[in-house]
């Protein structure tokens, strides 16, 4: 990930705006928890394309997406390297990400290795947690569900101190908080995407 400031590339910012924008009015919330978020998120976006930014202090979007294999059996998370927590991939938008889900598909790769991830282009649940950013800032983070191909290696990346499988009904501790919602409308994503059995 490179920092970049919100005025290295306009159009972006503009591009990914509209797209959160969209995205979220047209979203059905997959928890009470979810929509309320999504109301905050939207409400956040009213700033402006700078929303999109870590430069914009009092918040802004990320992306992240939980993983799933190719029999929808396990997820992989990461262990954070600075929350020493586990949780799912993903982290800022960047200028040059056009879309929420290319942006959350983006993270995925990056932080997994993986190549030929698949995402469902629906959201399956937004958060707003505090993060230290800028001295202290909300993450609007809007999360997606990802398929990996039959075969998947993960590989480590410099922002993770490990990654791991894990059945959706055992993940492992400590697990970052939000985490675990995500395996339910996950899950629903993965049966869309996948309708008949991987064998």
């Amino acid at each position: 990930m490179v920092d970049r400031s919100p005025c290295d590339d306009a159009d972006g910012w503009t591009a990914l705006h509209a797209d959160a924008l969209a995205v979220l009015t047209g979203w059905t919330p997959t928890s009470p928890d979810a929509a309320v978020a999504r109301d905050r998120t939207l409400g956040l976006l009213n700033a402006g394309p700078i929303a999109m930014s870590r430069a914009h202090r009092a918040g802004h979007v990320t992306a992240s997406a939980l993983v799933f294999d190719a029999t929808g059996s396990q997820v992989l998370l990461c262990l954070h390297g600075k929350f020493h927590k586990w949780v799912q991939l993903g982290g800022h938008c960047e200028p040059a990400d056009r879309t929420l889900a290319g942006a959350a598909l983006r993270e995925a790769t990056e932080e997994s290795g993986i190549a030929g991830l698949r995402i469902d282009p629906l959201p399956i649940d937004v958060d707003v947690h505090p993060v230290a950013c800028q001295g202290g800032s909300l993450h609007h983070d809007v999360r997606f569900a990802v398929f990996a191909p039959v075969g998947a290696t993960e590989r480590v990346s410099v922002e993770s101190e490990a990654l791991g499988w894990f059945p959706p009904e055992r993940l492992p501790q400590p697990l970052a908080g939000g985490t675990a919602r995500l395996v339910t409308p996950g899950l629903a994503a993965f049966r869309r995407a996948s309708p008949h059995p991987v064998s």
